[in-house]
């Protein structure tokens, strides 16, 4: 029996943040113009002044970051719902896994944008500056990732943070066994091997500080069961009961983001179209590596519902 076609709404994380973000759609649709206020409400600062104006050094500050592309996320989400427009499941990658969870009902958005603005700090204070450090490993021939790790930590973390997609898996850990692993997957045969511009080394077990304080907030913070279900991170599960919401929230923070497992799931349930909610258009990029059946576009400025 063939499954019915379904659809997705896929939620941005950090990178995918740009000074001027939200700004046509704060401009043209009241329900947006709402979104942004409530943040800056929630929060007791300008974010929406941020996330229109910048400037791009202190939106690139993780604590910033967070609630601003969660606000610009949710702020296009608004204009969907307004008319109309509903998916069969939520996902996001990373922090838009918040997104996610504000969109399918389960968390108050004003909870949310305190939330992750706190994941942020705790996630930065995590790990001394310089200490930590995280790099992309592009085209690494299949089977060689878990020797190269094995062998560049030295007594050093370093792992896997986000399986991304077949030709590309981000690591993280100690910036030494990081730049050992990169010369390791070089030799191994990858195409390349970046250096991120981040401030610190998320999902790996350097963040387990972060997890704790992170356990706390969340267990403070009230969740619904969801409307629709969520593909986790922690697991690239299809969630729906509250419990199991915020328990992967709080897995996800030290483990990787399993992305490539995310979008085959939602393949294999039928999902045949998405759309790419907030910022950029980073996430329609991995799903055309991963999993090209799906027919990916973007509402993220006003542009985009013309």
């Amino acid at each position: 029996m063939s499954k019915v076609s379904q659809s997705v709404f896929l939620f941005p994380g950090q990178g995918s943040q740009f000074a001027g973000m939200g700004k046509s759609l704060a401009e043209a649709f009241t329900e947006a113009r709402e979104v942004f206020a409530r943040a800056d409400e929630a929060l007791g600062f300008p974010l929406s002044k941020l996330c229109f104006e910048g400037p791009e050094e202190e939106l690139r500050l993780t604590e910033n970051t967070q609630p601003a592309i969660l606000t610009a996320s949710v702020a296009a989400y608004a204009v969907l719902r307004s008319r109309g427009v509903a998916a069969g499941f939520v996902a996001g990658h990373s922090l838009g896994e918040y997104s996610a969870v504000v969109a399918a009902g389960g968390l108050d958005f004003a909870d949310a944008v305190r939330l992750v603005r706190k994941r942020g700090r705790y996630m930065q204070e995590a790990v001394p500056p310089g200490v930590g450090a995280m790099a992309a490993l592009l085209k690494l021939p299949a089977g060689k990732l878990d020797a190269i790790l094995a062998e560049a930590s030295q007594g050093e973390v370093v792992s896997a943070a986000n399986l991304n997609s077949p030709d590309q898996v981000v690591i993280a850990g100690h910036a030494g066994a990081v730049a050992r692993a990169m010369d390791l997957a070089k030799a191994a045969g990858a195409k390349r091997a970046v250096a991120l511009p981040v401030s610190a080394p998320f999902h790996c077990a350097l963040m387990r500080p972060a997890q704790e304080k992170m356990r706390a907030e969340l267990e403070a913070v009230k969740f619904q069961d969801l409307a629709v279900p969520l593909v986790n991170n922690w697991q690239a599960r299809a969630v729906r009961s509250s419990t199991e919401v915020r328990q992967g929230l709080i897995e996800q923070i030290p483990n990787p983001v399993q992305w490539v497992a995310t979008l085959n799931l939602l393949a294999a349930e039928g999902v045949a179209t998405g759309l790419e909610v907030g910022p950029g258009a980073v996430l329609s990029g991995l799903v055309k590596q991963t999993a090209p059946s799906i027919a990916m576009s973007k509402r993220g400025e006003a542009q985009d519902f013309d």
